[in-house]
């Protein structure tokens, strides 16, 4: 019998915290994060959710807090009671 494994925790980059510094681009040893520009305003964007490793070096390297790692939700599983 094989265990399946959590899915991993992926980086949710709050845009109105992140600055667009590109710290958390720097540090991305995957290069799954890259900088988006929209209405002249640069942040990040977790643009290859697959090859995400779930590292969290991006959410401590940032220097605003504007990464938290969260698990993401799987539409298949169960959603718990609230």
């Amino acid at each position: 019998m094989t265990a399946s494994r959590p899915a991993p925790r992926l980086p949710d980059i709050d845009a109105d915290r992140c600055t667009g510094c590109g710290r958390c681009v720097a540090v991305c040893e995957p290069h799954v994060l890259s900088l988006e520009t929209v209405n002249w305003r640069k942040s990040a964007l977790l643009h290859d959710r697959d090859d995400c490793t779930g590292c969290s070096l991006c959410a401590v390297r940032c220097p605003f807090h504007a990464i938290t790692m969260t698990r993401p939700i799987d539409a298949a599983s169960p959603r718990p009671d609230v």
